[in-house]
């Protein structure tokens, strides 16, 4: 399969600009680039299919030049509803800094990561309408889906010009890195045009792009987004564990989808991944493949071992053998509470974990109360710190699937 026809195959062409884009992909030697505004000081799991395309696209000889946008993120891309918040200007670059360790450590070093913010800052706004502006004309803009969404309701004039600032980038990179191709998801399209637009007027020269679809869950949200929360790359900020979970729980109807997005298997692997998943879909094959190489990918394979260290021992009720940090780890995100010494029916109520003690005396004589991963059959267990792991953690496990973390204080 040529790199084209791979790129179709798992699903990453959506829009494409440039008549010669499938002989430039195909000949996998052109220099591109892919942007991001640095909103926080971690990139999320949204903006992992795109990091896996760039890399992809790396791996089969491309040169990647990776934005982050200094400039632009003093702005804000147009929201489909509403003006983007400012941030200070030292939060914005305290952003770029990180995302752009990050990103380095993602790639490896093999890649070169610039900042808009270096190339923009010094032009005055007389230059920048003569030089840019002039060739760009506002009916133009106006017909952009990412402008057009927001006249009813109304757009600043600082957010109209964001599409020419990002057109500004290309033409920039073109110029001065060689840059003739970008790659993007497919909200940016507008602002890719700007820039193609921007390069074809100005100098005279056909610059070329791709889009990639927005990925999404299957009810239809943004992936990544978990109940307004984004899993962070940042593992200091979002586990792997965690990020192991959301991938593990992929649906059934997605995962193929996922292993062509966010894997660097191959066409036979995923295959027989498939055929293995739909003759026993309960053993989860597909999944945990996806989780296992999502992991590894991103943060090594000592991480993507230790995140099945922990799901294991989460199943199997061995909690024991998690270390502090591994415990710390699993436990990330559930429900935390702080005690001391006390009963179990009264530490269950307490915290709220259940909602009176006659509950809690059902639960534990049904058996569908663990601590530590030992099932509770004493309605007169005491609680503390001898019997907490590294003596301050008691996990505490009802029904299958619900974990609280209790902290025992002196």
């Amino acid at each position: 399969m040529k790199f084209y026809d791979e790129l179709k195959w798992r699903g990453l062409i959506k829009d494409e600009a440039g008549e010669d884009l499938e002989k430039i992909l195909n000949d996998c030697n052109a220099t591109f680039y892919w942007g991001t505004d640095p909103t926080a000081d971690s990139l999320h799991i949204g903006h992992f299919s795109s990091l896996v395309t760039a890399k992809r696209l790396a791996k089969a000889g491309f040169k990647p030049i990776l934005l982050i946008g200094g400039a632009t993120g003093m702005i804000g891309d147009p929201r489909p509803t509403s003006e983007r918040e400012i941030m200070p200007k030292e939060v914005v670059l305290g952003n770029v800094e990180a995302i752009k360790k990050q990103v380095e450590e993602i790639f490896n070093g093999n890649v070169e990561v610039v900042n808009n913010y270096d190339w923009t800052k010094d032009i005055n706004i007389l230059d920048f309408l003569r030089d840019i502006g002039k060739y760009i004309n506002v009916n133009y803009m106006l017909a952009k889906d990412i402008i057009n969404r927001r006249l009813e309701t109304g757009i600043t004039f600082a957010e109209f010009t964001y599409t020419l600032l990002q057109g500004y980038d290309y033409l920039h990179l073109y110029q001065t890195k060689g840059v003739t191709l970008q790659v993007a998801g497919s909200d940016q399209w507008g602002n890719i045009t700007t820039g193609i637009e921007l390069i074809n007027k100005k100098l005279g020269k056909t610059a070329y792009a791709f889009t990639m679809p927005l990925i999404l869950d299957s009810t239809g949200k943004k992936f990544g987004k978990s109940e307004g929360n984004a899993l962070w790359l940042d593992k200091n900020k979002t586990s792997s564990y965690q990020i192991y979970q959301y991938f593990i729980n992929s649906a059934d109807d997605k995962v193929e989808e996922y292993l062509k997005v966010f894997t660097f298997l191959s066409k036979e692997e995923i295959e027989e991944l498939m055929k293995k998943h739909i003759e026993k879909p309960e053993e989860r094959y597909a999944q945990k493949a996806l989780a296992y190489e999502v992991i590894k990918d991103l943060h090594g394979e000592e991480e993507a071992n230790k995140a099945i260290k922990i799901t294991e021992a989460l199943f199997s009720g061995d909690i024991k053998s998690l270390t502090e940090e591994e415990l710390v780890d699993a436990m990330a995100g559930v429900d935390t509470y702080n005690s001391t010494s006390k009963n179990i029916v009264d530490l269950l109520v307490d915290t709220g974990i259940l909602s009176s003690k006659r509950e809690a005396r059902e639960f534990i004589s049904n058996g569908s109360i663990s601590l530590n991963g030992e099932k509770v059959n004493d309605l007169e267990m005491v609680v503390n710190k001898e019997t907490s792991l590294y003596n301050k953690y008691v996990i505490i496990r009802r029904g299958k699937k619900k974990y609280y973390l209790v902290i025992m204080e002196d």
